[in-house]
């Protein structure tokens, strides 16, 4: 489980800026079980839900990419910013055609969802990774 976090060996500390409290705008770490689908535009019978557990730390964003991973290996998050429970970042690598996202999530004490935009940049290609999860016990 552990090399689906590798890609995102990034710590951030989320500060909360009202609505929740600190505790509660934050993901409690432990184990998750998610939902996933990749969604193409134009091909709405191709996004089949996928599921999978992985151990979410405390201070790592919610979860990695999962459709997609390693188009995002040795790439970076910025822009962080978390209003209450919305969490938004984006998801930048270095290179001429290089893909980027922009990730959307919102946070509830135990469970979180989520949408990841992927712009494959040299194949000007769009899709959404959709995630859904929740907390089922400790790492």
């Amino acid at each position: 489980m552990s090399h689906r976090l590798a890609a995102w060996a990034f710590l951030i500390a989320l500060s909360p800026f009202g609505g929740l409290s600190a505790d509660e705008a934050k993901l409690r770490s432990g184990l998750y079980l998610i939902n996933f689908r990749l969604e193409l535009p134009h091909l709405e019978n191709y996004a089949d839900d996928q599921t999978t557990v992985i151990c979410v730390g405390q201070d790592v964003l919610p979860v990695p990419l999962l459709s997609q991973r390693d188009l995002f290996v040795g790439c970076r998050v910025e822009n962080v910013q978390q209003h209450s429970e919305r969490l938004k970042y984006n998801i930048v690598c270095d290179g001429r055609g290089a893909a980027r996202a922009t990730a959307s999530y919102v946070l509830a004490p135990g469970e979180f969802g989520g949408r990841i935009t992927i712009i494959q940049g040299a194949k000007n290609m769009t899709m959404t990774e959709v995630q859904k999860g929740r907390r089922i016990g400790s790492c």
